[in-house]
């Protein structure tokens, strides 16, 4: 990291972090910081045994991604799941959610990708004069 800040590289049609945006426990602002138009995006990090408010959306639907550690979530009517690292949630706008750090020795961190209006498809193409490998 730089001082003062993350340190971005910015290119042509990119923006990249080359390590974990920003310091200490909370949000890390990942659209922000890497000019995400198209979605929201944070990372999160989270204490031993730190758990976040309830909260629902009103149109985004939301996908978490366990980066680190383990994460406990409480969905809709109070059911509460365990997502290892690697692990994924899908959660629908209007449904109430609550994340937790169940360990007692190591933190969370976990990504939040947010959107609405759908899937674009598959619109990958190779550059001219290029095959597959």
């Amino acid at each position: 990291m730089s001082e003062g800040g993350p340190e971005i590289v910015e290119g042509d049609g990119f923006a990249l972090a080359p390590e974990l945006v920003g310091e200490g426990y909370g949000f890390r602002k990942l659209r922000k910081e890497l000019g995400v138009e198209a979605f929201g995006v944070n990372a999160l990090v989270l204490p031993p045994g730190y758990e976040t408010g309830r909260h629902f959306h009103d149109e985004q639907q939301e996908l978490y991604f366990v980066h680190r550690g383990e994460m406990e979530m409480e969905l809709g009517g109070g059911a509460k799941h365990k997502i290892g690292e690697g692990g994924a949630v899908r959660v629908d706008a209007a449904t109430v959610r609550r994340v937790r750090n169940p360990s007692e020795s190591e933190d969370l961190v976990y990504v939040v990708i947010g959107a609405k209006d759908g899937y674009v498809g598959r619109d990958g193409r190779q550059p001219e004069g290029e095959t597959l490998r």
